[in-house]
């Protein structure tokens, strides 16, 4: 019986200090989570997380000509004006090359929990999908994904760094 209580002592403590130290941890300054809504391509069970894109010269040509980031206000995910001008240029590539594809990654400043900016920066990339979708864009031809806060463009912490941080790119 003393035999079964130490090894049962043992397990306690075992289970308490895993318990201690992972539910202690801090947070990391960069990350390889990445939301993918879409899931990972069919036939990709090596996927490292690089962007699948298989587009023609000329319509990776023509989008290098293309402004390739709109901007977002804080905490939003709504289409501005100046983000719309944007994507109809977009939209107006992948109409005349239907069978050209993009990625939208959205991402966010660092400000709000990490959980949070995942989430807004898939909104913001959804948001922008949508939008092109409107325009008769084929969404099978867009994948979104979200890096939330880990990829910033600019470090530091003033509103400016923070404006251009609220963003979703365009790749081809």
């Amino acid at each position: 019986m003393s035999t079964s209580f130490s090894k049962i002592a043992v397990l306690a403590v075992l289970s308490s200090a895993v318990a201690l130290t992972t539910g202690c941890a801090t947070k990391r300054s960069t990350s390889e989570v990445v939301v993918a809504p879409l899931g990972i391509p069919s036939g990709q069970a090596d996927y490292t997380g690089a962007v699948i894109v298989d587009n023609p010269n000329a319509v990776i040509t023509t989008a290098e000509n293309l402004q390739a980031v709109v901007y977002f206000a804080f905490d939003s995910s709504e289409i501005t004006a100046q983000a719309a001008n944007v994507l109809d240029q977009h939209a107006a590539l992948l109409s005349s090359n239907p069978a050209a594809g993009v990625v939208i990654a959205g991402h966010t400043d660092e400000r709000g929990s990490r959980e949070y900016n995942m989430a807004l920066g898939e909104r913001r990339a959804q948001a922008a999908r949508d939008y092109l979708a409107a325009q008769g864009v084929p969404v099978n031809n867009i994948r979104v994904i979200s890096y939330g806060e880990e990829r910033p463009a600019v470090t530091g912490n003033t509103e400016e760094a923070y404006a251009q941080n609220r963003r979703a790119e365009l790749s081809y």
